[in-house]
């Protein structure tokens, strides 16, 4: 279970990792906003799908049998669902933003305008990603002993 745990990160992982290139060679004008709207639209979407159903299955099924089990670590469990919230806020951040530059994309807007809307992105997904990364490490550190130790979840 603890590999199947770690695995379902490391997906997380390398989707973030994706989203944060983009937005490098963009940042770096690699890319243009018009590019970096088609490149990640379908990688944000597939990152955002992924993390709301490990979130779900966590809030709905792990966290509360691993509270009932092992209730001083209760503290930690609620601090991890906290942070589900935190990266739901930003996950809504950058939608947002990614609505703003696909929008200035589609209708050939003013080259400021293109730029001010691509730099919003990269900037809410990069805390979107950064949060995501930091949460994982928090997660796993709790997470996986009681998986290893245990093992029957």
């Amino acid at each position: 279970m603890a590999a199947f745990w770690l695995e379902v990160h490391e997906h997380l992982r390398r989707d973030a990792a994706g989203l944060e290139l983009a937005a490098d060679h963009y940042a770096q004008d690699r890319t243009s906003a018009a590019q970096l709207a088609v490149i990640a639209a379908p990688r944000l979407r597939g990152l955002v799908a992924a993390m709301h159903g490990h979130h779900q299955i966590e809030d709905t099924l792990y966290f509360p049998a691993f509270r009932h089990d092992e209730p001083r670590l209760a503290a930690g469990f609620d601090r991890l669902e906290r942070g589900h919230l935190g990266l739901n806020v930003s996950v809504t951040a950058a939608l947002a933003a990614l609505a703003e530059l696909r929008a200035a994309a589609e209708r050939s807007a003013e080259p400021a305008t293109l730029r001010v809307a691509g730099t919003r992105y990269v900037a809410t997904t990069t805390a979107l990603c950064r949060g995501l990364l930091a949460h994982l490490d928090e997660e796993e550190n709790l997470v996986v002993p009681l998986l290893i130790e245990r093992g029957n979840y």
